[in-house]
């Protein structure tokens, strides 16, 4: 799958090569807040465990992985954007149901480029795939996210403990259908 470079913003799918990149994202507490409480990754959570984990649920062809996203002007990283089937890591796997999530530095919040990256993928995905849904899920607390979400035409569906192999959390999880 070929993801378009949007107005602001270039992609490429992440893979092992880019460690030191994620490390970054995650030293800012705030980044973290919402994910796992505030705390910051080691280089060893990266290379043990996120990188692992990333390789499981990426495949080029069907655009699932994490989608590094750049801005165009210089090529400088703002963070990424998750696609893989929702409940990728639990029994009942939705495969035509496509997860979106999203980490990017602070410094880039605020300015619409989550929702501009967001936004291309969805559509790289909707016109290249077969997926009937678009879903994404956040703390009830992380009002940007679901910001973002109700921009990518998403409604709410329910509040509900999401079961996780790195941990079980409450949250509130939206979809779209895209047929």
């Amino acid at each position: 799958m070929k993801v378009n470079d949007s107005e602001r913003l270039s992609f490429a799918l992440m893979g092992p090569e880019d460690a030191l990149l994620l490390f970054e994202l995650d030293q800012d507490i705030e980044v973290m807040r919402y994910i796992n409480g505030g705390k910051m990754s080691t280089m060893d959570d990266i290379h043990q465990v996120f990188i692992p984990r990333m390789a499981k649920y990426s495949d080029t062809s069907k655009g699932w992985g994490l989608w590094k996203v750049l801005t165009k002007e210089n090529q400088e990283f703002l963070g990424w954007v998750l696609v893989r089937p929702m409940d990728f890591f639990n029994e009942n796997t939705q495969w035509d149901n496509i997860e979106l999530g999203w980490r990017f530095k602070r410094m880039f919040w605020g300015k619409g480029y989550a929702t501009e990256a967001a936004q291309q993928i969805s559509e790289a995905l909707i016109q290249q795939t077969d997926i009937k849904k678009l879903s994404a899920i956040a703390v009830p607390e992380n009002e940007s996210s679901i910001n973002i979400m109700k921009k990518l035409g998403m409604h709410y569906i329910k509040t509900a403990l999401h079961k996780d192999p790195l941990g079980d959390l409450q949250a509130v999880y939206y979809e779209r259908d895209v047929n």
